[in-house]
């Protein structure tokens, strides 16, 4: 029997024992060492947490108020913040990310989420129409909303419980039950939210989280499984696409946030260093491990050399090490064998004839934090639109820099990838901006800033970079079935 402590998988309102299930290792990405041994979910499992879920959406859950679910939603908000403290440390040991980003974004942002939605439920309507006809005919017509019922929420590993709760809070908020797959990389804030939301009172089976991996295990089991009626999920490109065929079984509804190769465009006339500094942290947050990060970035030529010095030296500045110190900006990339992917991408950078003016190795760390899966951040220049390292997603603290000279060609380089999650524009001409925003063809686009975000507002991707939008009403769209109720107003007795 392990000595370490044990991550649970969690059904029916019941955590489930180790003893007779699979276990693996939670690795602290910081050190390399493991720091927790995590119940793997077997398919059994999955059967009574698909049963569990039906049973709440048929039971009091499926039937409650709207008033009883905002209440619920709030209680859940004000339970993350009173345990803040716990959910930050869970997050820093499963993520190696340091502190100082956790307890400003990640956590807050989970928080947030419960609230956000509780909002929006607390304003939503029903649409109606009145029908009156020449013939006497009058009617009204309103559209209803009602649970989609058991909703797969499978997780990635770079934002774990900000991602998550994204989408859990609007199911809970239509009235569905969730069955969360986390990512086996960070398994710990979703066992931990089940803590919550006993707490606050949610029955038993409406949120359930199994813990393991995705072909063969927890993750191909839930996204296969007949009794899911949905499945969302945020990560890589490829994943998706076998969850998307696991789906057409019983032609699910999907929605799905993805990958980006997302472009920065620097315009002549923009704020330098405030371009410099915003560019840097899109490249670097989160050791580059974000959906939204930047990996391209397309600079006016006559500014070019200014841009490239600043953000060389931008980047530099940025702090590594200790995830606990309150001045580390970077950690480490999640895994021993995604920063050995990364490193390739650094590798293949300079045979393709790249230079390496920031980074591009392992940064010299003291112990424990040398034993951890970091990475210099790493600004790539001289490479050429068709490198490995310009079309493919690499997710690390990476860029590739390269001038362009006008307004057409930056637009057109910018949309020849075959991702289309968010990009990023600075120039001071607002026709400008207006025109290229609309031109770039990307979910998200943001102007003189990076990462800004109005929870209420729709979030996606286009091409291979998602399907759907959730964001605001957007979401209740995904997690609800609509029904359109008739009544005849006139008196039918004498027809």
């Amino acid at each position: 029997m392990s000595s370490l402590p044990f991550i649970p998988s969690i059904v029916d309102g019941a955590n489930l024992e180790e003893t007779g299930r699979a276990t693996f290792d939670a690795i602290d990405p910081a050190t390399g060492l493991v720091t927790a041994r995590a119940v793997e979910a077997n398919g059994a499992d999955i059967d009574h947490a698909v049963a569990a879920a039906k049973r709440a959406v048929a039971g009091s859950w499926g039937r409650s108020t709207a008033t009883e679910r905002v209440a619920m939603l709030r209680r859940i908000a004000a339970g993350i913040r009173a345990r803040a403290a716990a959910f930050v440390a869970a997050e820093v040991l499963d993520t190696g990310k340091p502190v100082a980003l956790a307890s400003a974004l990640d956590i807050p942002r989970g928080a947030a989420n419960f609230d956000i939605y509780a909002d929006l439920l607390a304003a939503e309507h029903e649409e109606v129409w009145r029908d009156e006809r020449a013939d006497g005919t009058r009617a009204l017509h309103y559209s209803h909303r009602r649970p989609i019922g058991v909703v797969a929420v499978v997780c990635p590993w770079n934002l774990p419980f900000l991602l998550m709760t994204w989408k859990v809070a609007p199911a809970l908020a239509c009235g569905n039950a969730v069955i969360v797959k986390p990512s086996e990389e960070t398994p710990r804030t979703a066992a931990l939210l089940a803590e919550v939301m006993r707490d606050a009172g949610l029955p038993d089976g409406v949120y359930q989280v199994v813990q393991g991996f995705g072909p063969g295990s927890a993750g191909e089991l839930l996204t296969s499984h007949p009794g899911v009626d949905a499945i969302t999920f945020t990560g890589e490109s490829r994943t998706g696409e076998a969850i998307m065929r696991a789906a057409a079984s019983g032609l699910r509804p999907v929605s799905f946030e993805l990958g980006g190769k997302n472009a920065a465009i620097i315009f002549a006339d923009a704020d330098l260093d405030a371009a410099i500094k915003g560019t840097a942290r899109s490249v670097m947050l989160n050791s580059g491990q974000i959906c939204l990060c930047t990996e391209r970035i397309l600079v006016q030529r006559s500014v070019y050399d200014r841009f490239v010095e600043g953000l060389a030296a931008e980047m530099r500045s940025w702090k590594a090490g200790d995830p606990h110190d309150p001045a580390t900006q970077l950690g480490p990339l999640i895994s021993a064998g995604h920063r050995d992917k990364v490193m390739g991408y650094a590798a293949a950078a300079i045979r393709d004839g790249g230079a390496a003016l920031v980074g591009g190795g392992i940064p010299n760390l003291q112990a424990p934090w040398s034993g951890g899966f970091y990475m210099e951040p790493t600004l790539w220049t001289g490479l050429a639109d068709d490198a490995a390292c310009v079309r493919e997603e690499v997710f690390g603290p990476v860029c590739a820099v390269t001038p362009f000279d006008s307004e057409e060609e930056a637009v057109a380089r910018a949309n020849a990838s075959e991702y289309g999650l968010c990009a990023a524009i600075w120039t001071r001409d607002v026709g400008r901006a207006h025109r290229v925003a609309a031109a770039v063809d990307a979910g998200m686009v943001w102007i003189n800033t990076w990462y800004l975000r109005d929870l209420r507002t729709p979030f996606g991707g286009t091409k291979r970079s998602g399907i759907g939008r959730e964001g605001g009403r957007h979401s209740f769209d995904f997690y609800s079935e609509i029904k359109t109720i008739a009544l005849r107003l006139d008196d039918t007795s004498s027809r």
